[in-house]
C-alpha cells in the first residue's frame, strides 16, 4: 500500500503530528512537505493524508497552494484524509475568537472537502489535534490521539 503524509508546519508541531501519522501507518508510508510532492505520483497512491496547521481559520499557503495544483480528477481511487492543528475554542478566552471559530471553523475540513473535489474517496472524518498557544507546544497526549486516528483510518 503506498501512503503519502503531506503537511505544512509554522513552529513544528504540525510536523510532529504528521510524522507521528506516517509512524503509525508503517513503513509503506512517506511524510513530505507539499514542495517536495510530484503531482504526478499523487494518482500512483492508495492514500493520501494532507495536514496544516490553523492560521486565520484556513490552512497554511503551501496546504493552499499544492492543493490548487492537484488536477480535477487527480486523486480518482486514492483514499483521502486531513488533519489539522489547532487551539481549542475552549481555551481561549476571548469570546470573539470563540465565535469566530464557531463561524469559519479550522482547516482540516476544507482540505478534505478539496481533496474529495479532487476526486479522492473520503477515508474517515477529518482530525484536529490542539497546540497550547500560537506556537505550541502541543497538548498532551496529542500525539498519541494523532497515531490512534491513523490507524483507525486503515483498520
Amino acid at each position: 500500500m503506498k501512503i503519502l503524509v503531506v503537511y505544512d508546519s509554522y513552529f513544528g508541531n504540525t510536523e510532529k503530528v504528521a510524522q507521528a501519522i506516517g509512524g503509525a501507518l508503517g513503513d509503506d508510508a512517506a511524510v513530505k512537505r507539499p514542495g517536495d510532492v510530484e503531482i504526478g505520483e499523487l494518482s500512483e497512491l492508495d492514500v493520501l493524508i494532507v495536514g496544516s496547521p490553523t492560521r486565520a481559520f484556513r490552512s497554511s499557503d503551501a496546504i493552499k497552494d499544492f492543493l490548487k495544483k492537484i488536477p480535477s480528477g487527480e486523486l480518482k481511487g486514492v483514499k483521502v484524509a486531513a488533519f489539522d492543528t489547532r487551539i481549542a475554542k475552549e481555551d481561549t478566552e476571548n469570546p470573539v475568537l470563540r465565535f469566530m471559530v464557531n463561524i469559519f471553523g479550522y482547516a482540516a475540513k476544507p482540505i478534505y472537502e478539496k481533496l474529495v473535489g479532487k476526486g479522492g474517496e473520503p477515508l474517515g472524518e477529518p482530525a484536529g489535534f490542539i497546540v497550547l498557544g500560537t506556537e505550541g507546544p502541543l497538548k498532551e497526549g496529542e500525539l498519541e490521539k494523532a497515531v490512534a486516528w491513523a490507524k483507525s483510518l486503515t483498520s
